[in-house]
C-alpha cells in the first residue's frame, strides 16, 4: 500500500490552488464542497474558475506563484500546465510539512486526490496510487450502481438514533445485530423510497421493543425490461437481490429472472391467453398476503409495470390494505425493442407523436379509436396484437392509413433471440402467416420504420458476422 487511505478534514481551512485552468476546476469544486476557503493564484481564470470567484466562493491572486505563497495554506494544491511550478509548489509544501497534491504528477506531491462516491455523510474513495486514475473512475462507476443515493439519509437517521441505540443496546454484539436489521431492512427501504417519517417510526418502535420485529413487509413493483437484463435499473437490481420471494409472469425474461437472489421463493403467475395461472384478483391478494406476514415481495413484470401491467390494480389493492410498497419503472417494451430493432419512435422528418395500445382482442373484436391511430405524421406501437393483427391492418386501411405504410414486427426484442421483420401495413398479415413470429412481439407502424435497415445497430449472434451490416428491404429478418 502506497497510500495511507485518510479523510482529511479542510472545513474553514485556508486551502491554496495554484492554476486556474480546468484541470484546477474540479480540484476546486471538491475543496468548496468539503468547506475550506479557497485561495486560486493564477494570472489567469478559466471559465467556470471565474465563476467561482464572481460568485464569491473564491479569493484570486492574480498573478504567478511566489515564494511564500504557501506560508500560511493548510493544504496546497499545483494544478499548472508548468512542471516547473509545480514543482516549486511541491517543494514549498515538503519544507512547510503541509500536504501538497501535484495533478498528473502524484510521486512529487504528498497526497494524491482519488475518485469519489458521494453520498454525504457517506463518502467513499478509490484510488489506483496515482498509476491510472481512468480505472479509478471505472471501479466507481461500479460502486455507484450498488450504493444508492439514499444511503447519505439512512447515514443521517442512524446518526440521529446512534446515543440512543447505545441506551438501549449495552453489549456492542447486540448493537451489532440492531444496526444489521437497521440498515438492511424495511427501516433502510422506507429511507430510499424517500418516507422518512415512516422509517423514524420504525426506529422508535424498534427501540421501545428492545429489538426489531419482523411486522409488516413491503412489495417492490419492479419493472423487469424487455428482455436485456443490462436494462434493469440500479435500485430494481438491488431490490430484486434482497426479496424473500419473487412474484413472476411470463413476460419476465429468464436472464433477468436469474438476477434475483437464489434462495428467494419463487412464484409464477403469468397470463396467456386463455390460460391463466391465477386471476388477477388473486395475484392483487396474494402481494399484501405475503407482505402481511413480514416478507419483502418482488412483483416482477415485463417492460415497465405502469405500461400495459396492470400495476396500477395492485399497488390499488395494497393501499386499502395498508401494505407499504414501492414502484419502480422499467424500459417498457416499445422504446427497448424500437431502440434495438434501429427505429426511432419519433423523428424530426416522419414522427412527431408516438402512441402506445394494446392490439388484445376480446370476443374476436378490437375497440381501438381507428380514425385517431391511422393520422399522418405519428408512430403507433401495438402490444399484444400479434393475433388481431389481421384487424390491426384492415381497420387501419379503412380508416385512412395507406397500405404502403412502413411496419415492422419485433419478436423478443433486446435479447440475442431478436428477430426483425419489416413491410408494410398491408403485407403485415402475409409476412406473419409466412415468417410465424412468436409472442412477445411488438407491432411497429409508421414511416420511422423506413430507418430500421440504415439504423439497426443490435446484432444477435446468428446474424452478425464481425459487426457486418447490409440492407434491409421489406419482409427480410435480421
Amino acid at each position: 500500500m502506497e497510500h495511507l487511505p485518510i479523510f482529511l478534514s479542510v472545513k474553514d481551512q485556508f486551502c491554496v490552488v495554484v492554476g486556474g485552468g480546468e484541470i484546477a476546476t474540479r480540484k476546486i469544486a471538491l475543496l468548496l464542497r468539503a468547506g475550506a476557503h479557497v485561495q486560486v493564484i493564477s494570472p489567469a481564470l478559466c471559465a467556470n474558475v471565474a465563476k467561482f470567484r464572481d460568485e464569491g466562493r473564491i479569493e484570486h491572486i492574480a498573478r504567478g506563484y511566489e515564494d511564500g505563497d504557501l506560508d500560511e495554506a493548510y493544504l496546497a494544491i499545483a494544478a499548472t500546465d508548468n512542471e516547473d511550478i509545480n514543482h516549486q509548489v511541491a517543494e514549498a509544501g515538503r519544507m512547510l510539512r503541509i500536504p501538497v497534491n501535484v495533478v498528473d504528477h502524484p510521486e512529487d506531491g504528498s497526497f494524491i486526490m482519488p475518485s469519489i462516491i458521494d453520498r454525504s455523510p457517506i463518502v467513499a474513495a478509490v484510488s489506483t496510487s496515482g498509476t491510472s486514475p481512468v480505472l479509478a473512475r471505472l471501479i466507481r462507476s461500479r460502486l455507484e450502481s450498488v450504493i444508492p443515493a439514499g444511503y447519505g439519509r439512512l447515514a443521517e437517521l442512524a446518526g440521529r438514533f446512534r446515543d440512543r441505540v447505545k441506551k438501549t443496546f449495552k453489549e456492542p454484539s447486540d448493537r451489532r445485530r440492531f444496526w444489521d436489521q437497521v440498515l438492511q431492512g424495511s427501516v433502510a427501504e422506507r429511507v430510499f423510497s424517500g418516507h422518512m417519517q415512516e422509517a423514524e417510526v420504525l426506529m422508535e418502535n424498534a427501540l421501545g421493543q428492545g429489538n426489531i420485529q419482523p411486522g409488516m413487509g413491503e412489495v417492490y413493483l419492479v419493472g423487469g425490461g424487455p428482455g436485456d437484463p443490462d436494462l434493469l435499473t440500479f435500485r430494481a437490481l438491488r431490490l430484486m437481490q434482497q426479496a424473500d420471494v419473487v412474484v413472476y409472469d411470463r413476460l419476465v425474461a429468464k436472464a433477468v429472472l436469474d438476477m434475483t437472489r437464489s434462495d428467494a421463493e419463487r412464484i409464477y403467475v403469468g397470463k396467456e391467453r386463455d390460460n391463466h395461472a391465477m386471476r388477477q384478483e388473486e395475484i392483487n391478494q396474494l402481494l399484501a398476503d405475503l407482505a402481511k406476514q413480514g416478507k419483502r415481495v418482488v412483483r416482477l413484470k415485463g417492460g415497465d409495470p405502469f405500461i400495459f401491467g396492470r400495476g396500477g390494480e395492485e399497488i390499488d389493492t395494497l393501499a386499502s390494505q395498508g401494505v407499504p410498497f414501492q414502484v419502480i419503472p422499467g424500459i417498457t417494451a416499445a422504446a427497448g425493442c424500437a431502440s434495438y430493432a434501429g427505429i426511432p419512435l419519433t423523428h424530426r422528418d416522419y414522427a412527431q407523436s408516438v402512441t402506445f395500445v394494446t392490439g388484445h382482442l376480446k370476443d374476436n373484436t378490437m375497440n381501438l379509436n381507428w380514425t385517431q391511430l391511422a393520422q399522418p405524421n405519428q408512430t403507433v406501437v401495438f402490444y399484444m396484437g400479434l393475433k388481431g393483427l389481421p384487424v390491426i391492418s384492415r381497420e387501419l386501411q379503412a380508416h385512412g392509413m395507406p397500405g404502403d405504410t412502413p411496419a415492422a414486427l419485433v419478436q423478443q426484442g433486446t435479447t440475442h433471440q431478436q428477430r426483425v421483420f419489416t413491410g408494410t401495413v398491408a403485407t403485415l398479415p402475409e409476412l406473419v402467416e409466412r415468417e410465424q413470429p412468436k409472442p412477445p412481439t411488438l407491432i411497429i407502424v409508421g414511416n420511422v420504420v423506413e430507418l430500421q435497415g440504415k439504423l439497426s445497430w443490435f446484432k444477435t449472434p446468428e446474424h452478425s458476422e464481425q459487426g457486418a451490416t447490409s440492407p434491409v428491404t421489406p419482409g427480410t429478418e435480421l
